[in-house]
């Protein structure tokens, strides 16, 4: 079990009363929260494969954990030190603060440019971190809304840099480079998104995993945004299998992921 898993098992400890959402009465993997039949846990990609110098902390609303379609888990899937807490307007948490003001890390914020204000350092192309420091990609994941409310509301994020890119010329490199033999794209990222499980509520918006793979080509770490790119691909089709709605995903995502990792590993 990763972060997230252990956060969502926490958040329902704290319940009183069972969470509710659409497709509550499908029976569900306790781990990729997917209908048991469409489970994809066996296909997860092996952490001890993954080389990586990422880190990324996880700050949550509340019952975003909870949401079977929430994509956060599947950038735990993949980069082991992943970091997960529930964000609190008022409750300072100790082991929120000691990951961030960790000398290892360099902690910057992923939310857009246009929320900045004129004092504070945007990485907009390359993410260029100090001698002997790490970077720890902070994702306020929750709603738009909910995103902005964190983003607002956390003074102790005020002190980092932030990561942002323009969601209407996404990163071109993580489609661009992955192709397969018959010079088809594995991985159809461009200029808009493809998380069909939820209804957006801006043009162009990202799901947290998305936004995590460009953030990671960023870095440089190319071959480990394709990776967690293809896995969003698989959990996007694998989701929308379970629940009564016409299947927008990419019916070759399994093919493609499982073709990539393949050639990556072999």
């Amino acid at each position: 079990m990763h972060a997230v898993h252990q956060l969502h098992q926490y958040r329902k400890s704290l319940s009183t009363t069972t969470y509710k959402s659409r497709g509550q009465r499908v029976i569900r993997c306790q781990l990729c929260q997917l209908a048991k039949p469409f489970c994809i846990c066996e296909i997860s990609p092996l952490k001890e494969n993954v080389e990586t110098t990422a880190g990324f902390l996880l700050l949550m609303y509340d019952t975003e954990v909870l949401k079977p379609s929430n994509t956060g888990k599947l950038i735990a899937d993949l980069i082991p030190d992943t970091f997960a807490f529930l964000w609190s307007r008022t409750q300072e948490n100790p082991d929120l603060l000691a990951v961030i003001n960790d000398e290892k890390w360099f902690p910057l914020v992923v939310f857009p440019q246009e929320y900045a204000d004129d004092e504070r350092k945007v990485f907009t192309n390359n993410v260029i971190c100090p001698e002997g420091k790490r970077p720890l990609f902070i994702m306020l994941d929750g709603s738009w809304r909910e995103a902005k409310k964190m983003f607002r509301k956390s003074p102790y994020l005020d002190r980092f840099p932030m990561v942002s890119f323009d969601v209407k010329t996404a990163i071109q490199a993580v489609s661009g480079n992955c192709q397969s033999e018959n010079n088809s794209q594995l991985s159809p990222v461009g200029q808009d998104s493809r998380y069909t499980v939820r209804k957006t509520e801006l043009e162009h918006q990202f799901s947290t995993a998305e936004v995590a793979a460009r953030v990671l080509d960023m870095h440089g770490e190319t071959t480990n945004a394709h990776m967690l790119d293809l896995w969003f691909d698989v959990f996007n089709f694998q989701y929308q299998k379970g629940v009564c709605q016409r299947n927008k995903g990419n019916v070759n995502a399994i093919e493609n992921y499982q073709s990539f990792l393949a050639k990556t590993y072999r």
